[in-house]
């Protein structure tokens, strides 16, 4: 996009698409912005993905970034990849990652529940957490370390966390 054509978009104005995002965005803070705004979660789709699903068959894809953007509900495995393959395009010195966490499993309508995923980045040394499903628009941070996230993230949520590890892909470790 010519700097002439992106002056006459208004600065606040939201972007299009995902491919004018890129253009626009500058860090995770724009993707927070636009999360905490456009994001709603799927709890039917979230179902989909339970490890009671995983014993039937596969699940479902995991959503595109363009296709997130231009229709913004999901789960969080779907804002996990919007977020980090978003920063990685915009803001690469920033090494965005994947965080999954384990949770003890808990049951909804007969599926069992336990993996959560979220973005993650540095800057500066210090470990920032965002493109959490359940606060699409927070960023956490800054810490020294992950397991000092993990520890806010338990009381947060009101459940114990019985792993987490950080991914560069959304490819789950097998299970142990």
């Amino acid at each position: 996009m010519s700097q002439a054509l992106r002056a006459q978009v208004p600065r606040d104005a939201p972007p299009a698409s995902h491919v004018q995002a890129l253009q626009r965005w500058q860090g995770a803070e724009d993707i927070a912005a636009w999360a905490g705004r456009a994001f709603r979660f799927d709890a039917e789709r979230a179902l989909q993905f339970s490890s009671t699903q995983r014993r039937v068959g596969p699940p479902p894809s995991v959503a595109e970034p363009a296709e997130l953007f231009s229709r913004p509900a999901g789960i969080c495995l779907d804002l996990a990849r919007f977020a980090v393959e978003t920063l990685r395009q915009i803001e690469p010195e920033a090494e965005a990652r994947y965080l999954m966490v384990e949770f003890e499993p808990i049951e909804v309508d007969g599926h069992v529940l336990r993996l959560h995923w979220l973005g993650m980045y540095q800057r500066d040394g210090q470990r920032y957490f965002f493109a959490d499903s359940d606060r699409p628009g927070h960023i956490a941070g800054p810490y020294a370390r992950t397991q000092d996230f993990i520890a806010d993230y338990a009381a947060f949520r009101g459940r114990p966390i019985v792993r987490h590890l950080e991914l560069d892909s959304l490819q789950r470790p097998a299970a142990r």
